[in-house]
């Protein structure tokens, strides 16, 4: 049960479409404790004002559909209920979503890219987005979230894998420098369903994600990765919730950081329900975090809950430290000044993840983010 004083299945019962349903968080309660409300400019308590505006390119791949469609759209909101203010208040206050389907048995040629843009939004005044990822069965696709510019923004995402169908999801999170972004994600995965996630976590002033999964039906398969570098004075927190609640899922979490500088600080949270109807589930997670510099700080809380005794396995491993001073020592003594040595073993360290991003392009483009990092 880790730190939590309720078991997690009750910490997460909570959800409603209803903003009257949440309280204005104060920064005691579990769900928000690590996150500096004075810095969410307003998306917690009704002052950000829907005056920002975030831009939605899409370049679809040819099989796919897009569609911006309004608020009474009846495929919007049917896998998620927003669990938290912030959710719910992006859920309020949205007016446009996008709308991406894959027809049944489609196999995408290339991935499809949304490329989200924020422009400088008017003084406290926030920008709210809903997006749903429909891939009906049998389908495989490829999906990238890119992310960019200036704005203070809430949204959620629905990715919806349909009966043996595929979905792989990059997203990226390469804000600039005053950017807030809050975000949930939710998958839900159906009979025989396969998703793999990788989320790319470096812009940003604060940025908090909150990827879930759930199943509704056996066979489902879950990989949720991501990396993560923290600059002096960033936040950057992802919790990640994964419920079995069906016989015979996987899920496996992978998430590795790195920081460096004044009050830089990463938040990871990763909560597994396995319910007393998920038999046979197998689940592991895990989060590393390597702190490069003095005033760094890492908060990680794996927490796991089995409310059944019929598991194929289940476990979860956390772990923050410094540079191995023997890794560094091994390298110097084969003539590699200290800084490129340093470089090396963060380099590396993250890299291992890196290399599961399929798309070339994409994997070139966060590994020369990561060295721009560490060359700061």
């Amino acid at each position: 049960m880790g730190l939590n004083e309720k078991p997690l299945s009750t910490l997460h019962e909570k959800s409603s479409f209803d903003l009257a349903d949440f309280d204005v968080p104060t920064g005691r309660e579990e769900a928000w404790r690590f996150t500096p409300l004075s810095r969410l400019k307003g998306l917690h308590n009704g002052k950000a004002e829907p005056a920002g505006h975030v831009r939605v390119d899409v370049e679809a791949a040819p099989e796919v559909t897009v569609e911006t469609v309004g608020r009474d759209d009846a495929r919007l909101g049917t896998s998620f209920v927003p669990s938290d203010r912030v959710s719910a208040q992006a859920w309020t206050s949205f007016e446009k979503a996008t709308v991406i389907t894959v027809p049944r048995e489609a196999v995408t040629s290339r991935p499809t890219v949304l490329t989200l843009t924020g422009e400088q939004a008017v003084a406290g005044g926030a920008a709210y987005g809903h997006i749903v990822v429909k891939v009906e069965p049998l389908a495989e696709a490829v999906l990238v979230l890119d992310h960019k510019g200036s704005a203070v923004y809430a949204d959620n995402i629905e990715f919806v894998v349909g009966e043996g169908a595929s979905l792989k999801v990059v997203s990226l999170q390469d804000w600039n420098d005053d950017a807030v972004h809050v975000s949930a994600h939710h998958a839900q995965l159906a009979k025989d369903a396969t998703f793999r996630s990788f989320v790319v976590t470096f812009g940003g002033d604060l940025v908090r994600l909150s990827p879930s999964v759930s199943y509704t039906a056996a066979g489902g398969d879950a990989d949720m990765s991501g990396v993560y570098f923290v600059d002096a004075g960033q936040h950057l927190e992802h919790r990640l919730l994964v419920d079995h609640s069906q016989p015979n899922c996987k899920s496996n979490v992978d998430y590795r950081g790195a920081l460096q500088g004044e009050e830089a600080h990463a938040v990871w949270i990763g909560d597994v329900i396995i319910r007393v109807e998920a038999e046979g589930t197998d689940t592991y997670e895990l989060n590393r975090n390597l702190i490069l510099t003095d005033g760094a700080r890492a908060d990680s809380v794996p927490n796991l809950e089995i409310l059944t005794g019929e598991v194929a396995g289940a476990g979860h491993a956390s772990a923050s430290g410094r540079l191995d001073d023997e890794h560094i020592f091994y390298l110097q003594a084969r003539g590699i000044p200290h800084d490129e040595a340093r470089r090396l073993v963060v380099r590396g360290f993250l890299g291992q993840l890196v290399e599961k991003i399929e798309i070339e392009e994409i994997r070139e483009r966060v590994m020369n983010a990561l060295e721009a990092e560490l060359a700061r």
